[in-house]
């Protein structure tokens, strides 16, 4: 790590209004005074946990007052400054740390695991990485809407090891997104240095991997941070790209105070102390008679005072109590399904084109739809359902993406925050790994979290039974029906298809749309010409009858009513559940207390998919109607084989009709 043979920081105030000056110190003391209060809390328990950014508030302090009020920052958790500097009411944050309810997040995180759009910030996620993706979507949603504004998205220099990192800046350089890609490198990624982190010299050089500009700048130095940065912004609103700024700093306390300081070398504390942006600064004004000792004096009494008065407001709030049905309403955004009924015109199509129709009818109803995945634009996506979409639409709104899931879906949800809807394609369902983390970590828990939602849909083209391998024929719906925060909708119907996607574009909550490959070109039916919706949690009753209920979803709803059409004697109630989160119970409970039997059939492996969950909701709902145990139909416990003798085996298709015949004898 850098150590430096001066101990006085140099500044240079050419151009700088005395007021200027001053705001920039004021602006720079209140977090320093509130962390110091907060590390006495803390030793008193009044509060969990801090993350100190003692020692690099010229960094947050400098790019906040660069910036304009309407342009969003995505901040870490070592920076109190920038929340502070966008002049948030300390008792907010103060209830914030201490998980009342006039926080941000009504006590369901803490620190500074949050966003606020009021002041225009958007808080992290402890992943780091997500972050900057996230930026990504905000400045893509300023271009398209020829805003001229720029978006700051802070992280450490460990986060630039993350593959987020390399993801967001490779989209933004390729798409020329006016992002300033902030990172604070303080020495330590908690306990492991630098050398540790990256083998470069500096992490600037890395920009030009990406084509794109980069500027190293002393992190300590509040003059030199905040004319350079307010340069770059002014110039970037002009001429939109993004920007690569490596601030050179130190964290002068642990990575969070439990884990203290003892793996850094004192004669490096020493050194970096010497270059203490508030001291060195307060300093420089005195000796050049802008403030004197008074005014210090004076300024501290009135921010200890303003500290003290908010911490007496926040802490006079009465604890949050904790209320079941008030937890469970903001997993999701409340959304009223608005029906919309079609014409009777009617035409005969393929699954594949109904997806395709009810896309493009939704980009034309929702003018500022953006549908973002690999190859979707002149290719028209590896299935052709985009085909003809740029002529229609542009390439704006119709993007070609790099191979990068992760990165894409957390363009997605910056295109949500800033109040544009999304459709990302997955060239396949499998790819989703490769973006799971901002799927299940930030689609699903923000507005849960700060009340913030992810508006995107994400279609996942799934399922075997096309020779396809173990890479491109999961269907893999159980990984997100088990987590709160996303809907997950399934259909088995060219016009369920149609219906229900133009449905979930509409939902503003995160929507993982299955649509099987299988089904793509093998099945077809009359559906309406025009646009039309259906509501997502609704299941469909394809067949009725006393004898059994059988449960399915997409292909294995085809496997069904095949072998129910060699078996006329067996009198079936047939679920099509369309929708899997949310998931229509009271369909499913009413027909097996009606027949008294029930086979739920799914294309996934057995264990852990959700017929497992829905035979444990049937025992536990309907268990005196059953005259039989709930049976269970899947596929092997193995990847999913390529050769078609190998993959027939694998699948559940084959072994519904003899486990049937087993139930309806028992």
């Amino acid at each position: 790590m850098e150590t430096f043979s001066k101990a006085i920081v140099s500044y240079d105030k050419e151009g700088l209004k005395k007021e200027t000056l001053i705001d920039l110190y004021k602006s720079m003391l209140k977090p320093r005074l509130i962390e110091e209060k907060m590390l006495i809390l803390l030793r008193q328990g009044k509060i969990s946990k801090w993350f100190s950014g003692i020692g690099q508030e010229a960094i947050s302090v400098g790019i906040t007052k660069a910036m304009l009020a309407e342009e969003y920052i995505l901040p870490m958790h070592r920076n109190l400054a920038v929340f502070t500097s966008r002049e948030i009411p300390l008792y907010r944050l103060f209830a914030q740390w201490q998980g009342k309810a006039s926080g941000f997040t009504k006590g369901r995180d803490r620190s500074f695991h949050f966003g606020t759009q009021e002041y225009k910030i958007v808080g992290m996620i402890s992943h780091l990485g997500p972050q900057l993706g996230v930026a990504d979507g905000i400045a893509l949603a300023s271009k398209l809407q020829n805003k001229k504004q720029v978006t700051a998205v802070f992280t450490g220099e460990g986060g630039t090891s993350e593959g987020d990192f390399h993801e967001a800046l490779n989209v933004a350089s390729v798409w020329q997104l006016p992002v300033l890609f902030c990172i604070e490198n303080n020495g330590y990624g908690l306990s492991t240095p630098t050398s540790e982190q990256y083998n470069c010299k500096d992490l600037a050089d890395r920009a030009l991997g990406y084509g794109m500009e980069s500027h190293i700048i002393d992190g300590n130095n509040i003059l030199e941070v905040y004319t350079k940065v307010s340069a770059l912004a002014e110039d970037m609103r002009k001429n939109p790209r993004p920007v690569l700024l490596e601030f050179k700093t130190f964290r002068m306390r642990g990575h969070e105070e439990a884990s203290g300081t003892k793996y850094v070398p004192q004669d490096l504390l020493d050194a970096w102390a010497k270059k203490d942006p508030l001291e060195n600064y307060q300093e420089f004004l005195k000796n050049e008679g802008i403030i004197d000792e008074a005014f210090e004096v004076a300024l501290k009494k009135e921010i200890v005072h303003e500290i003290n008065e908010a911490l007496d407001q926040a802490g006079a709030e009465e604890a949050i109590v904790a209320s079941e049905s008030e937890e469970l309403k903001d997993v999701y955004q409340e959304f009223e399904h608005q029906k919309v009924t079609p014409s009777s015109e009617i035409k005969e199509l393929r699954f594949i084109d109904a997806i395709s129709e009810g896309l493009k009818q939704s980009m034309g109803r929702h003018e500022d739809l953006v549908i973002l995945g690999q190859d979707i634009a002149e290719y028209g996506g590896a299935f052709k359902i985009t085909d003809g979409f740029v002529e229609a639409f542009g390439k704006d709104r119709v993007r070609n993406t790099p191979i990068c899931e992760s990165a894409i879906v957390e363009t997605a949800m910056g295109l949500s925050i800033a109040g544009i809807k999304s459709v990302v394609e997955m060239q396949f369902a499998d790819f989703v790994t490769s973006g799971f983390n901002p799927v299940v970590n930030y689609l699903a828990k923000s507005h849960y979290r700060w009340s913030q939602n992810a508006d995107v849909v994400i279609r996942m083209p799934c399922g075997a039974g096309v020779a396809a391998g173990p890479f491109h024929s999961q269907t893999n719906e159980a990984w997100f029906t088990k987590t709160p925060g996303l809907k997950v909708v399934y259909p088995a119907f060219p016009y369920d298809a149609k219906g229900l996607l133009a449905a979930a574009i509409n939902d503003p909550n995160p929507v993982l749309f299955f649509e099987h490959k299988a089904l793509y070109r093998s099945i077809r039916q009359e559906v309406p010409t025009d646009y039309f919706t259906l509501p997502l949690g609704k299941a469909s009753i394809l067949r009725e009858g006393n004898d059994v209920t059988i449960i399915a979803y997409g292909a294995a709803v085809h496997w069904v009513l095949n072998t129910l059409d060699t078996h006329s004697n067996i009198q079936a109630d047939v679920i099509d559940l369309r929708s899997l989160q949310p998931l229509d119970t009271e369909a499913i409970y009413a027909s097996v207390k009606k027949t008294g039997k029930a086979i739920i059939l799914q294309e996934d492996s057995l264990f852990g998919g959700i017929a497992s969950d829905i035979s444990a909701l049937i025992m536990e709902n309907c268990f005196e109607q059953l005259d039989a145990p709930v049976k269970r139909v899947a596929s092997m416990e193995t990847p999913i084989p390529f050769i078609s003798q190998l993959e027939d085996q694998y699948l559940s298709r084959d072994k519904f009709e003899g486990e049937l015949l087993k139930l309806m004898a028992y």
